[in-house]
């Protein structure tokens, strides 16, 4: 076991095991807060859910709308000043919601956090595909999906006692953990972003336009849009609708969060070797189809345990759709325009983040709070029929000569 662990040290150069280690930092951190957010402003303003989904939503829909300047932000001016901005801005913000007490400073509050964590996420994704050869990005998403979970795995368990203490010391623990991640990535990651030869500057500077012009990539996105918004209902409204409709409080829930991140953490890295093996769009026509059926078994449940079974069945899905999606996007995505390919990947989970809440908040206030988790099945199996419909309109063999062809355009 040593020796396979020190063939996986080698294989990856030094700058992403910084990377891997800032992750676990900001995600120890942050997951602290983020799962019991709904239900901190729910009481802290006494605002109904949908109220609260649409701050939510407000957040997701700022990131959608600074995506489009990430994207482009990330290739031009680089990965690194990008994620330590975020992380800055990430760090403020939360240490103003420990004292915000009323709606439109929570509006502001998660407009920002919004607009500026896409910087994050697209310049990290495209730093790693900077750094690792194609044939390991799968592994090495699976790997940084790991130590995330890991993060994710502490932090819950842990914010859910310190929650039930107090709500603003979980948000000091967040913005110190962002401040660190940004102080790693300052002192010691270098710039990863290719040069740019002169016959590639046009494309370089033509922003989103030979993006949306890949049909192979958007028809993915949209599609990859629908399986995904499974798991913002399960992060965001699983929480309320156990507390309120079963008494599970916020410690058992943390838990349920937990088991989700451990069975990451555990079993990632081995999933990822075997779904390798096999095309990408069967993987993740599977990967949605569990998703989907995750989602839809919390309407079955009525308790701490069933709520855990369906997370159980949620996080299958989410092993064998996440990496594949990530390392398809940066297989696909010529050298000069990564960050405009990861930025319209990013698109597909603040889209499904931003219209999943308010769907599922909707249906819990006016039809009935179970009513939101059939609603996320029927979604799922849709975001499912897609990859199928994907799968026979773009061969196997037909994506892999594009991935192909997109390797030799980087060289």
């Amino acid at each position: 076991m040593l020796r396979q662990l020190r063939q996986t040290t080698n294989r990856y150069p030094r700058q992403f095991w910084l990377i891997f280690w800032g992750v676990f930092i900001n995600a120890s951190g942050a997951s602290m807060v983020w799962p019991f957010l709904t239900i901190y402003i729910r009481q802290k303003l006494e605002l109904p859910l949908t109220s609260v989904s649409l701050l939510l939503t407000l957040n997701s829909a700022a990131g959608l709308l600074a995506t489009s300047f990430a994207g482009p932000a990330v290739d031009r001016f680089g990965r690194r000043s990008a994620m330590v901005v975020s992380l800055i801005v990430g760090g403020a913000t939360r240490l103003m919601m420990s004292s915000a007490d009323n709606l439109p400073l929570w509006a502001v509050l998660m407009a920002v956090s919004g607009a500026f964590m896409p910087l994050l996420r697209v310049g990290s994704n495209a730093m790693v595909a900077d750094l690792i050869e194609p044939e390991h990005r799968i592994d090495a998403y699976a790997l940084l999906r790991m130590i995330s979970n890991l993060g994710i795995a502490i932090g819950p368990s842990v914010g859910g006692f310190i929650t039930s203490v107090s709500y603003s010391w979980a948000f000091y623990i967040a913005a110190a953990a962002h401040t660190i991640y940004a102080l790693l990535i300052y002192f010691f990651v270098t710039e990863s972003k290719p040069q740019i030869s002169r016959s590639q500057t046009s494309d370089s500077d033509a922003g989103y336009g030979p993006v949306l012009r890949d049909r192979t990539f958007m028809t993915f996105s949209v599609v990859y849009t629908l399986a995904a918004m499974a798991a913002p209902l399960m992060i965001v409204l699983l929480p309320v609708y156990a507390k309120e409709n079963f008494g599970v409080l916020e410690r058992q829930y943390g838990f349920i969060m937990a088991t989700n991140a451990a069975m990451v953490v555990l079993l990632q890295y081995s999933v990822t070797r075997i779904s390798k093996r096999y095309p990408a769009l069967p993987v993740l026509t599977l990967g949605a189809f569990v998703y989907a059926l995750g989602v839809g078994s919390v309407a079955l449940g009525s308790g701490f345990w069933y709520f855990l079974g369906s997370m159980v069945i949620l996080t299958f899905g989410e092993m064998l759709l996440v990496p594949t999606g990530t390392a398809l996007t940066a297989n696909l995505a010529p050298a000069e325009m990564r960050g405009r390919y990861m930025g319209i990947y990013s698109l597909t989970w603040g889209i499904g983040s931003g219209v999943a809440p308010v769907i599922g908040g909707f249906l819990y206030d006016h039809v009935a709070p179970v009513a939101m988790w059939h609603g996320g099945l029927v979604i799922g199996l849709i975001g499912t029929l897609g990859f199928l419909v994907l799968k026979r309109i773009m061969p196997s063999e037909q994506l892999q000569a594009k991935v192909q062809a997109s390797v030799v355009s980087k060289m």
